[in-house]
């Protein structure tokens, strides 16, 4: 089976729930963004020095296999929705890095290519959950699917820091 159908052709796409909506549709763009900061992470992971953040982004990009999922099920329900768990998950793996570097005021960001690739991650995250909340404005979207979303975008500006705090290039907005 070739990936070009031919299917969207026509300006719309089936979602993995099997409705056919247009390619702008608010969920495509929800899903699509997610999709779009996969992309981001596949490409931050070959700048990241730090080995315990790539082994955590390749666990981000299968995790965010489940959001795009449910994102893309509209009439039926994902097999493997966002849980509680995996937001505590994502929160514990927030606090595992902020204890190494005690932060302690504003940062000017990317500081280093690294940071910066992970901070267009956190950037791209905090769009996808525009998208988000637009779409839960009108149907129904899981509270934890927006709570993971949320601290998601969280993980990454500690991700950030944390590859500067390891080159000595983390710089608060009141250092010269």
């Amino acid at each position: 089976m070739s990936i070009s159908t031919g299917s969207g052709d026509d300006g719309k796409t089936s979602l993995w729930s099997g409705e056919r909506v247009y390619k702008d549709d608010i969920r495509v763009e929800a899903y699509g963004t997610i999709d779009e900061l996969s992309s981001h992470i596949a490409e931050a992971f070959h700048f990241c020095k730090s080995e315990d953040v790539r082994e955590l982004l390749l666990e981000l990009q299968r995790a965010l296999f489940k959001v795009a999922g449910q994102l893309a099920s509209k009439s039926k329900t994902y097999t493997k929705p966002v849980s509680e768990r995996d937001v505590q998950w994502l929160t514990d793996r927030i606090h595992y890095f902020e204890d190494k570097l005690n932060l302690t005021g504003f940062v000017i960001l990317g500081m280093t290519i690294q940071s910066a690739k992970l901070d267009v991650c956190r950037t791209v995250t905090r769009r996808a959950e525009r998208r988000i909340v637009n779409l839960s404005r009108t149907e129904d979207v899981s509270r934890e699917l927006m709570k993971f979303v949320n601290r998601l975008s969280d993980l990454f500006f500690v991700l950030a820091r944390y590859e500067e705090f390891l080159e000595g290039k983390l710089t608060y907005m009141n250092e010269k």
